[in-house]
């Protein structure tokens, strides 16, 4: 009672810190502040930053006939600005008042492209410009932007008359001055960080007196110290933002260089603990492992940021501030999440995914989680986050931590996570020829009484994953028979995978390499039940999931294997 009345307590601050912030943005946007974000226009653009982002020239042509694939969604603006039209989709519309996609024109390379987003960019201006309010001057897409337009500075201003120039710049400054004043008024988390990111730039890439330059690289210093983890994860534990950030942080260190400037020490630390998170987070095939907000993974834009790892050898295989850890070996990886949940004012994404693991096999999935269908139904959301989404257990068909439902709170917070384990142990057992952890939980502690500790060992050159799920509680007290002990434990399997029964009734998972893998269970008789994939590249799929279902007073331990019966002959270690 005490800890849920005290995560009431914070989530109610938050609420009220958030209500104060958006009081002060409104006051901010209007007409008695407005007059601040006016001042003196810069000449020119220095420098146009790199972009590492993945840019496709035919979705420039696609925009350029009125089509744009943006945020998961198509529409067609029939020949109209596509910021004259109402467009219900919060994401497409976030997206395209981003202007990221700027870098499809620039990637096509023709003077039609640089025109077509040079009359986009003039449409903004005219229709935003100067009525600050909306999604198009929320902070972090003002961020976005702000990145967008330095770094496609060039094909914007291709062949750009005088007037069309000095208003770029013009509206450029307000954007950024704006920013700047409503940096320290934003929520924590990526968008906070990203903000100080664009400030950087902007004062890398416009000419600014060295005074700005400095503050700017301070409050970014001061934001990537706070935000970026020890072993290069983010406070969010969102493999996802690992990508996102280092997308930006990338080019911002190559700007610091190019204008032969010395970056801050915390950004060359952060990029030097984050390239090594993101390969720790890294299947064999390319994607993310599905966690804490995690969907789909764009396979190209992992690879372009992972050339600029310089590290050699394999990835690491502990990420105690991350809450993570990996086995590998054989062509086999397992990522498991060992780590309390994020703070509550970054959980907006979080799952209650504690002590969950995913398995893959050189290039293919075996056993997932069900992660999130990114451009997706909003309703689908806390079905993807709960604990029954994941590889775990769950005690009585509920999740490991809590979420937000109020309707009042998700209107300021969106559905922060706001109860979950309060103390998560964590132990390597690596010995030789084998890796493996204990991790306990006490997220099932408050509601039931009972402690949830997991064991996994990987060993035979990665033809053999251990596994042991025990429920106790607190003190080793005797566990009763009291209807509150139903515990399911799931392994749900990646939906191209084959689930058979073989001659001796044990399930085998076979996939389209030569890799096959047969589950087996001592203690309990595995059942097969449906389930869904949400985080599939066309939305979410249809799947199957292995489960054990049976009562901790009757049942208190389970043994459970899952064996390479054929192997596509991979190294002893990658």
């Amino acid at each position: 009672m005490a800890l849920a009345a005290s995560s009431t307590t914070r989530l109610w601050t938050l609420v009220a810190r958030e209500f104060w912030r958006k009081t002060r943005r409104r006051l901010r946007a209007g007409p008695i502040y407005r007059w601040r974000y006016s001042g003196r226009t810069p000449e020119r653009v220095l420098i146009a930053p790199p972009d590492l982002r993945v840019a496709d020239p035919q979705i420039a042509l696609e925009i350029y006939y009125g089509r744009y694939p943006l945020s998961g969604h198509l529409v067609e603006t029939g020949g109209k600005s596509p910021f004259q039209i109402n467009v219900p989709n919060h994401g497409w519309q976030k997206t395209l008042h981003g202007f990221r996609w700027l870098r499809h024109m620039r990637a096509a390379g023709t003077e039609l492209a640089a025109a077509n987003a040079r009359a986009l960019v003039s449409d903004w201006i005219v229709m935003h410009g100067s009525h600050i309010s909306g999604i198009a001057w929320e902070s972090g897409t003002t961020a976005k932007r702000i990145i967008a337009w330095l770094q496609h500075s060039s094909v914007v201003l291709q062949g750009a008359e005088f007037p069309f120039y000095r208003a770029f710049l013009k509206s450029l400054a307000i954007q950024i001055r704006y920013l700047r004043s409503m940096a320290r008024e934003m929520p924590d988390g990526k968008d906070r960080l990203r903000a100080r990111i664009a400030l950087a730039f902007a004062a890398l890439s416009l000419p600014a007196p060295a005074s700005a330059l400095r503050g700017a690289t301070r409050n970014l210093a001061d934001e990537l110290d706070r935000q970026i983890l020890a072993d290069g994860g983010h406070i969010s534990r969102n493999p996802m933002a690992v990508l996102e950030i280092l997308a930006d942080l990338l080019p911002l260190r190559q700007t610091y260089a190019n204008q032969a400037e010395t970056p801050p020490q915390a950004l060359i630390g952060a990029i030097d603990r984050m390239l090594p998170a993101l390969r720790f987070f890294r299947h064999q095939d390319g994607s993310l492992a599905r966690f804490n907000g995690m969907g789909a993974t764009i396979h190209d834009r992992i690879a372009t940021i992972l050339r600029h790892d310089d590290t050699a050898g394999a990835p690491l295989l502990h990420a105690p501030h991350s809450g993570y850890e990996r086995l590998s070996m054989g062509g086999a990886t397992i990522i498991a999440d060992t780590g309390l949940p994020p703070p509550i004012d970054v959980s907006n994404a979080a799952h209650a995914s504690c002590l969950a693991f995913e398995l893959s096999s050189g290039r293919q999935h075996y056993i997932v989680n069900a992660g999130i269908d990114t451009y997706g139904a909003a309703e689908f959301r806390p079905l993807a986050r709960a604990t029954a989404a994941h590889s775990t257990a769950t005690i009585n068909d509920t999740s490991s931590a809590r979420f937000s439902h109020s309707l009042r709170v998700n209107d300021l917070l969106g559905s922060p996570l706001i109860g979950g384990p309060q103390q998560v142990q964590c132990k390597r057992t690596d010995q030789k020829g084998a890796q493996g952890f204990i991790a306990r939980h006490d997220g099932y502690v408050p509601r039931f009484g009972f402690l949830h500790e997991r064991e996994l060992n990987l060993s035979a050159n990665g033809n053999v994953l251990a596994g042991r799920d025990r429920f106790l509680r607190p003190g080793n007290a005797e566990i009763r028979n009291n209807g509150r002990d139903f515990v399911t434990i799931r392994f749900h399997v990646h939906p191209d995978i084959n689930l058979l029964q073989d001659e001796h009734d044990r399930l085998v998972l076979a996939g389209d390499q030569a890799d096959t893998w047969v589950f087996t269970s001592s203690e309990v008789e595995p059942e097969v039940e449906e389930s869904i994939y949400f985080a599939g590249l066309g939305g979410p799929r249809r799947s199957r999931q292995i489960v054990l279902a049976f009562k901790a007073s009757e049942v208190a331990e389970v043994h459970w294997q899952l064996t390479r019966t054929s192997i596509a002959g991979y190294p002893e270690n990658n």
